[in-house]
């Protein structure tokens, strides 16, 4: 523990001789934001880019804060299970390498709540523009220069645009944003679309009006499901929390003496790694859940 330290510390002071005049800090971020764009993977790059647009990305001391917090929480709770600082120290460093991960699924619950939002604002305003002009198209380029979407969303109905005049028909721009979009809203309402298109049908309103009734009980229930989810992701993390201080229970009721002579017997630290690793696991399995499959229907 105590040469690990010692290189800490020396790690530290040679960076900051060579770097003298500079700010030490900054420049372990810059690099370490050199190697993310390296080797993060290219979706994890565009979640992460739109989440930052949206002002939702943590800052630098965000995520100190966040490090300290769990370096502090598993130091406690593992040296409380085991009392050695070199286990400690590791699962502090585990602890520590599952903050990229919990950003992964922080940035990917934030870019989906925000798809899903844009797809809702697209269905929505091309079903008012549909019922004004009765195109399908025009309803498509009144949608987007109203300026209510955003990329990538802008970006596809554009694509969409250029797809129904370069084919003469709606079928394959239907196609692409289906495909691209898989939500019931969607495939539903360019159903309705297509329908009406290729039929002919001399009065839409009462089917568009049931359409924009649809996509706003929807909404309202991811909505609503969202806010479960909230609810849900507080109670959990206090139960995975109050799970990791059982230890401190066993060792009220067999006294801290019979604790540490207990560990000396290597079936009950292979146990007591199970407790850890386990409890971990389904607190990350949790925020997974948690994170995952936002606005889906």
């Amino acid at each position: 523990m105590e040469l690990l330290i010692i290189l800490a510390i020396a790690l530290f002071v040679i960076l900051y001789r060579q770097y003298r005049g500079q700010n030490v800090y900054k420049f372990i971020t810059e690099q370490a934001g050199v190697i993310y764009d390296k080797f993060a993977p290219y979706s994890f790059k565009v979640v992460r880019e739109k989440t930052k647009e949206l002002g939702q990305e943590y800052t630098p001391r965000q995520y100190i804060t966040q490090s300290l917090v769990f370096t502090i929480f598993a130091g406690v709770i593992s040296y409380l299970y085991f009392y050695n600082l070199f286990v400690s120290l590791i699962y502090i460093i585990a602890a520590n390498a599952c903050i990229p991960y919990l950003a992964f699924l922080r940035c990917k619950r934030v870019y989906s709540e925000f798809i899903f939002e844009q797809v809702q604002v697209y269905t929505t305003n091309t079903i008012m523009e549909f019922a004004t002009t009765q195109s399908f198209v025009k309803a498509l380029e009144g949608v987007v220069a109203s300026g209510v979407l955003e990329d990538p969303v802008l970006s596809d109905v554009n694509m969409m645009i250029s797809l129904a005049y370069q084919n003469g028909s709606i079928d394959e721009s239907i196609e692409f944003m289906t495909a691209k979009y898989p939500y019931y809203i969607v495939k539903n309402m360019h159903q309705l679309f297509l329908q009406i298109t290729k039929e002919g049908a001399k009065d839409s309103g009462e089917s568009l009006e049931n359409m924009q009734l649809d996509i706003d009980m929807l909404v309202e229930s991811v909505y609503r499901d969202r806010i479960d989810r909230a609810n849900f992701h507080k109670s959990f993390l206090k139960y995975g929390v109050m799970l990791y201080l059982m230890v401190m229970l066993v060792q009220y009721l067999l006294g801290r003496e019979t604790y540490i002579a207990i560990l000396g017997n290597p079936l009950m630290l292979v146990i007591l790694h199970g407790v850890l690793i386990v409890n971990s696991y389904f607190l990350l399995k949790g925020e997974k859940y948690y994170n995952e499959n936002v606005g889906a229907e």
